[in-house]
C-alpha cells in the first residue's frame, strides 16, 4: 500500500520524447522522475524473501495479496539504516516501511530504498501458520512423548524431496562422505507449487507401507514463506505424525521454521544436517570398533596369560610325585596313629562319665535321704501331738456309753443313764443325774 502525493510537474531537465536516449539515460531520467514525485513513502506489505547481507545491506520483497491482483515491489535496505532496526523482521510479518522510489541501474528494477520498517502486524501467511500450530498443537501431535529415537546406526535411509533439488544433491553427497555403506532410497516429490503437497503426502506414505529404510529424511533448501508452504500444510504435517519411520525434517535454513518440524520426530536446521544427524560418521564407527577390537584382544591375552600360569602351577606339581606320594604317607600314618588311639580313649571317657554318674548319683540318693528323714520327723510330731492319750494325762477325760461309744453331746441322755469315764489310767463307771443344755 503506497500513501497518495498529489502530482508534481515533470522536471524541467528532461529531453523532449523525440531525443533517443541511452538506456542509462533512460534509467536516470526514470529515477529523477519518481525522485521528485516519491521523495518520501510509507509502504505497507509482507515481508518475503528477506535476506541480510555480510555487507550489513538488508534486501527483501513488500506483497500485497489482499489486492484484486497480487502486488510486490522488491526493497533495499541499507547497513545504516538495517543497524537502526529494534526488531528481527521475519518471514510473512506485516510490516510499514518508509523510503523513496528508485530505479536500479543493473537491471532497470523499480526499488524501494528504505529508511525505516517498523511492525504493522502479522501477515495473512504467518497468521495462518499460527493458527494451524496451535490447533495441532492442542491434538497433542507435537507432544515429545511420541517423538521416537532416529537409529543410530541405520542400514538405508529414504529422502523425500525433488530430483532436481540442491538439497537432495546435498544429502547425498554428506552421506557418501559420512556413511557410503549406507543405502540411499529416494521418493520424489515436489517441494514447491500447487501439487506439492499432495506429492509430499503420497511420498511419505509410501516409504512407510514399504517399510525398506530405517530413517525417513523430509527436506528441501531454503526459501521465502511462500516457498516453504508446502511444508506448512496440515496434510503433510499429520502424514508425518502419522508415519510408521522414524522422521527428519530438514528445510530451508537454520532460521527458517515449518510445521513439519514439529511433527517430525527430529527437526534438523538444513538437510545437511540431517544427513548428519541420520547416519554417523564411518570414520567414528570404524575408530569405535578398532577400539572395541584393541580391548577384546587385551582381555583375550590376559586370559590366556591367567591360563598359562595355571598351566605351569599345575606342571610343577605334577614334576614332583614323589612329594605328594610321601605327603599322603604321612597323612595316612596320622590316621593309623588316630584309629588305634580311639577304642581306648573311647573307653576311658566312657569310664570317667560312668563315674561322674555314679558320683552325681549317690549324692542325689543322700540328699533324697535327708528330705523324707526331715518330712518324717515332722509327721511324727504332728502324729505325737494328736494322741488323745496326752489329753487325758493333763487331767481330761471323756465319756462313753453303755456301747462304747463317744458322747460328744447332751441330747439323747437322761437322767439314771448308765455312762463311763476314761482316764489316763482308767475307767469309772457313772450314773446321769441331771441333764442341763447350754442355752446357746
Amino acid at each position: 500500500m503506497i500513501e497518495s502525493f498529489q502530482p508534481s510537474p515533470p522536471p524541467t531537465g528532461l529531453r523532449s520524447a523525440r531525443q533517443v536516449f541511452s538506456v542509462a539515460a533512460l534509467l536516470n531520467a526514470v529515477a529523477d522522475a519518481l525522485q521528485a514525485r516519491f521523495s518520501a513513502v510509507t509502504v505497507q506489505g509482507e515481508l518475503s524473501g528477506f535476506s541480510r547481507a555480510p555487507s550489513g545491506h538488508c534486501y527483501f520483497s513488500l506483497k500485497d495479496d489482499r489486492a484484486l491482483e497480487p502486488a510486490l515491489v522488491r526493497c533495499a535496505m541499507f547497513r545504516r539504516a538495517a543497524a537502526m532496526l529494534d526488531f528481527d523482521p521475519r518471514e510473512g510479518q506485516l510490516v510499514e516501511v518508509r523510503g523513496r522510489l528508485a530505479v536500479y541501474g543493473a537491471r532497470g528494477d523499480l526499488q524501494l530504498v528504505v529508511e525505516a520498517m517498523r511492525p504493522a502486524g502479522q501477515g495473512a501467511l504467518y497468521e495462518q501458520f499460527l493458527r494451524l500450530k496451535a490447533k495441532l498443537e492442542a491434538e497433542g501431535l507435537f507432544d515429545a512423548a511420541r517423538k521416537r529415537a532416529i537409529p543410530a546406526h541405520p542400514h538405508a535411509i529414504g529422502v523425500v524431496t525433488s530430483l532436481n533439488a540442491a538439497a537432495l544433491r546435498d544429502v547425498l553427497s554428506a552421506l557418501q562422505r559420512r556413511a557410503p555403506h549406507v543405502r540411499v532410497v529416494v521418493y520424489p516429490a515436489s517441494v514447491q507449487g500447487g501439487e506439492a503437497p499432495a506429492e509430499l503426502v503420497r511420498a511419505i506414505e509410501l516409504a512407510g507401507a514399504r517399510r525398506e529404510v530405517d530413517t525417513l529424511i523430509v527436506c528441501r533448501g531454503g526459501g521465502s514463506l511462500e516457498d516453504l508452504w508446502a511444508f506448512n500444510d496440515e496434510r503433510v504435517v499429520r502424514a508425518l505424525g502419522a508415519s510408521p519411520l522414524p522422521t527428519l525434517c530438514g528445510v530451508g535454513h537454520e532460521t527458517d521454521f515449518t510445521i513439519s518440524d514439529f511433527a517430525a520426530d527430529l527437526r534438523a536446521p538444513t538437510p545437511t544436517a540431517a544427513a548428519e544427524l541420520a547416519a554417523p560418521q564411518r570414520d567414528d564407527c570404524l575408530a569405535g570398533l578398532q577400539g572395541m577390537a584393541g580391548g577384546m584382544q587385551r582381555c583375550v591375552q590376559r586370559r590366556l596369560e591367567r591360563e598359562a600360569q595355571r598351566l605351569d602351577h599345575a606342571a610343577l606339581r605334577l614334576a614332583r610325585p614323589a612329594q605328594v606320594l610321601s605327603r599322603m604317607q604321612r597323612e595316612i600314618q596320622a590316621l593309623g596313629h588316630r584309629l588305634a588311639a580311639a577304642p581306648a580313649r573311647g573307653i576311658d571317657l566312657a569310664r570317667q562319665r560312668e563315674l561322674r554318674w555314679a558320683q552325681r548319683l549317690e549324692r542325689a540318693a543322700g540328699n533324697r535321704r535327708q528330705q523324707l528323714g526331715g518330712r518324717l520327723d515332722t509327721l511324727a510330731a504332728r502324729l505325737e501331738g494328736m494322741n488323745p492319750d496326752r489329753v487325758l494325762q493333763r487331767g481330761y477325760a471323756y465319756l462313753t456309753d453303755a456301747q462304747g461309744r463317744a458322747l460328744v453331746s447332751v441330747q439323747g441322755l437322761s437322767a439314771g443313764d448308765a455312762v463311763q469315764a476314761v482316764l489316763a489310767d482308767g475307767r469309772l463307771a457313772a450314773e446321769v443325774r441331771e441333764v442341763r443344755a447350754d442355752e446357746a
